[in-house]
Formats: C-alpha cells, sequence, structure tokens
C-alpha cells in the first residue's frame, strides 16, 4: 500500500462481508448488463465478475418480477455481495431488500414522497441493508436545476448532501454517497466539496465515459485524482464494453497509485524510439497475453521491458526481472542482476519461465 497517500477518515460499513471505509481496502465494483429477468444471462456474467475479482456487483431491477433474479443468484452459488439498482418505484427497492441484497442503490429524488423513502428505510433497517444515494448530472431533481441553471458541482454535491439529510431524519445512517457526472472536472469537485462536509463513504465513477480507451482516459483523470488525494472508498469504472473489462481497469488504477490490496504485476515498457532494435510493441502485446493465459497477472512482481541499451538496464536492473533489448536479442536481468543474453524469438518463452521460477 502506498505510504504516501494519507485516506479520508470515513465511517465504516458493510455491503455483505464486504468493508468500506474506515481502514478497509478500496474496494472495486461492476454492473451487470444482462436483462435482469434473464437468470441465466444474467448469472453467467454476474459469475465472471466474481471471478475476476469484483468485490461487488451491482444488477437493475426494473420490475417488481426481476427480483426474483436476485435470489435465484444465490442459489446458483453467487457468493459476491449483491446491489439492486433501483429507479422511481419504492416497491420494487422494498422487495428487492426483502429478497436480501446487500445494497440498494436509490436517487431519493426520484423515488418520490418522503413517505415512499420512509418505506424504503423501515425495510433497509429491519434487513440491516445498505442504501448508496446515488446522484447523477442526468437525474438531478428540478428545483436544484432551476437553482443552480446546470448540473453544476454544488448542485451535485447539495442534492447528495439533502439525501443524505433526509435519510438521517428517518433514522437510517448505513449510507454510502455517490456522485457521478460525465463532466470529469464535475465529478471531481463535487465529491470533494462531499469530502469536506460528511464522512460517509464515498463512492467514485465517472458515468457515461463511453467506449475503452474514452472511459480509461476520463476515469483514470476523475477516480485517480481523487484517490491520490485521499478520497474514494469504493469504485466503479464504466464501460460501454463488457463489464468484466471494468474491473481490470480499476485494478489498474488502484495499482498504480500503490492502493491495491491484490498483488498485481507491474509491467514497465519503453514507448520505443530509433534506438530500439527489437520489436517491443509485439513483444509487449504478447508477453501480457501469455501471462494473462499463464495466470501469472495477479503475482506481485515488477516486470521491465525496455527496448534498448540507453535506458533499458537501469530499468530492468530496478525491476524484479526485465529485459534490455539489443540487436536481435535481450539481455535479461533477475533482481538487478545482469544474467545473460537471450535470443529475440526465445524472449517471451524464458521470461515466463523465470517468472514461473521466482512466484
Amino acid at each position: 500500500m502506498n505510504k504516501g497517500i494519507i485516506r479520508r477518515s470515513s465511517r465504516e460499513v458493510f455491503v455483505g462481508k464486504v468493508g468500506i471505509g474506515a481502514h478497509h481496502p478500496i474496494s472495486v465494483q461492476s454492473m451487470t448488463n444482462t436483462d435482469t429477468h434473464d437468470v441465466m444471462a444474467t448469472y453467467r456474467q454476474t459469475k465472471a465478475l466474481e471471478d475476476s475479482g469484483c468485490d461487488i456487483v451491482r444488477i437493475t431491477a426494473p420490475t417488481l418480477e426481476s427480483v426474483s433474479t436476485f435470489a435465484e443468484l444465490r442459489k446458483m452459488g453467487i457468493k459476491v455481495p449483491l446491489v439492486a439498482d433501483i429507479h422511481f418505484n419504492y416497491k420494487i427497492a422494498v422487495a428487492a431488500i426483502e429478497a436480501g441484497v446487500d445494497k440498494v442503490r436509490i436517487n431519493p429524488g426520484n423515488i418520490g414522497s418522503r413517505e415512499k423513502i420512509a418505506e424504503v428505510v423501515k425495510a433497509a433497517s429491519e434487513r440491516k441493508c445498505l442504501i448508496r444515494i446515488g446522484v447523477n448530472s442526468g437525474s438531478l431533481e428540478a428545483h436544484l436545476l432551476k437553482k443552480y441553471g446546470s448540473p453544476t458541482p454544488e448542485a451535485l454535491a447539495e442534492s447528495a448532501l439533502y439525501n443524505a439529510e433526509l435519510l438521517e431524519e428517518l433514522g437510517f445512517s448505513d449510507i454510502i454517497i455517490s456522485v457521478k457526472a460525465s463532466s470529469v472536472p464535475s465529478m471531481i469537485a463535487a465529491n470533494r466539496i462531499l469530502a469536506e462536509k460528511v464522512n460517509y463513504p464515498l463512492h467514485l465513477g465517472v458515468t457515461e465515459a463511453g467506449a475503452r480507451l474514452s472511459a480509461a482516459v476520463k476515469s483514470s483523470i476523475g477516480i485517480g485524482t481523487l484517490l491520490a488525494e485521499g478520497i474514494g472508498d469504493t469504485v466503479r469504472v464504466s464501460l460501454t464494453d463488457d463489464p468484466v473489462e471494468e474491473i481490470s481497469l480499476a485494478r489498474e488504477i488502484l495499482s498504480s497509485l500503490g492502493l491495491s490490496d491484490k498483488p498485481r504485476m507491474d509491467i514497465v515498457s519503453c514507448p520505443t524510439c530509433g534506438r530500439t532494435k527489437i520489436n517491443l510493441l509485439l513483444l509487449s502485446e504478447k508477453f501480457e497475453e501469455r501471462a494473462r493465459r499463464e495466470g501469472l497477472l495477479d503475482k506481485n512482481i515488477k516486470v521491465a521491458l525496455m527496448g534498448c541499451a540507453v535506458n533499458g538496464p537501469g530499468e530492468a536492473s530496478d525491476a524484479d526481472i526485465g529485459i534490455a533489448g539489443g540487436v536481435g536479442e535481450a539481455l535479461l536481468f533477475k533482481r538487478g542482476v545482469s544474467v545473460r543474453k537471450i535470443p529475440e524469438e526465445r524472449i517471451i518463452d524464458e521470461l515466463i519461465e523465470e517468472i514461473k521460477s521466482m512466484v
């Protein structure tokens, strides 16, 4: 863990057995994109997320009929904590809580009257179910849009604070807050406001971030900036893609800041230049693919793939294992010591074998 980042002090809550806030590691979440009424499709995707290391899985519950899927997933052996994503209909939230979900995500602004929210709170209190207040720039209350003119960071934060106070007035404090926007600066600014005003755990994410490249950039900047400031207790990288891909991106963000609680291979490779005499681009792609296939990406080891003899030896010797490229060959380093030369066509095979022997 990175000792240079001092995390904001937040209260402790539990989603199932996953602790969030306080001293707990930052958890990684995702959301299924299947039709919840299709139990088998939802099971397969939830299981894939569980197997990929996702800590918490959110599933939309658009109808009362869809709520039965949560119980079916448990019967089929799903162990990961489940969150019901609720909009508009408080009865669905109550039904999902009674079905045994670990958390419900609601936007109190679109749930309805205070009486309806009170029904959700009553069910959550009885079942020890968490409530996540989810505020998005696209679903802000009308009076706040009128007050601020647009979903500004102040408007987003005010919505979250108002809804937290509403739940508190109803005697409920097992709360997580998320404020998301498609605008990275707005998302950052709104969460900074919240971090100063409440000690509830904060769920970080950039909503509607786009496909892989766009989402990776926006999420890395938005989530990464806040995490580097010590803000944030659980994260989701939103992708217009297979949700399993969200997990690896989120883990990369955490790992790059030294905040990951799970071991992960740190691959360092140079951008290449005219000095590079081996096909480092292809080598890097094939190495990562092979390491994934061999089940090595979750090993706590630093690997350097360098293209030439200028920065190569220094970077390679700083890693647990690495290579510095030459003409048709590479020099292998292990824990700072030059070991031997490897023909270019043998680099990946020998790196993988060496890594297996080390881990």
